[in-house]
């Protein structure tokens, strides 16, 4: 979720995230999941956050949409939005692009995509712990769906209050796990 290079890459809106998410590796533990799901026939699905150029149809309610338009659009074409290269995708995923909202369940086809792929239990990993990951792991809780987040394979800002959103939050909600721990499971 939101492994973009607008967010995560050298040229983040939110310089903080970054860095987070090269600590952590998160782009490595990622790209490992990928690899493996792909492997053993899990979809794998993106799930991105984009403006248009004009701003039109993006949200304006709250400060954190104001931080990301004062950092203006990205030039046409730069590859912004794109999923980060150290992720990757691959022909056989499923990339799915929001223009609004906090969490990739609102505005997009995500819950009926997975459905349709008769998806009961989400794997999730991305950013921001403090936003995104949060809201998914609400919404999808609320469609029913069984949730795993892993913990290696997220990231927020700061570790303090990502560690205890994770204790006191998160856990009460979702299975948290490791990289390991799933790459164990999917074995082909």
């Amino acid at each position: 979720m939101e492994l973009q290079r607008v967010v995560v890459g050298k040229r983040s809106v939110l310089a903080p995230l970054a860095v987070a998410v090269a600590a952590g590796k998160v782009l490595e533990h990622v790209a490992e999941l990928c690899r493996r799901a792909r492997s053993v026939g899990v979809p794998v699905l993106h799930c991105t956050a984009e403006t248009r150029q004009d701003g039109l149809g993006g949200n304006r309610n709250a400060r954190l949409f104001a931080v990301t338009r004062r950092a203006g659009p990205p030039q046409p074409g730069s590859g912004a939005f794109d999923v980060h290269p150290a992720v990757g995708v691959e022909p056989s995923d499923f990339v799915l692009a929001r223009l609004h909202g906090l969490s990739p369940m609102t505005g997009t086809s995500l819950d009926p995509i997975l459905r349709n792929l008769g998806v009961t239990t989400l794997v999730v990993t991305g950013v921001s712990v403090n936003v995104a990951v949060l809201g998914l792991t609400f919404d999808a809780v609320n469609l029913g769906y069984q949730v795993v987040l892993v913990r290696d394979a997220t990231a927020g800002i700061d570790d303090e209050y990502v560690d205890a959103v994770y204790e006191n939050t998160l856990s009460l909600l979702a299975t948290v796990t490791t990289t390991e721990a799933v790459l164990a499971a999917w074995t082909p």
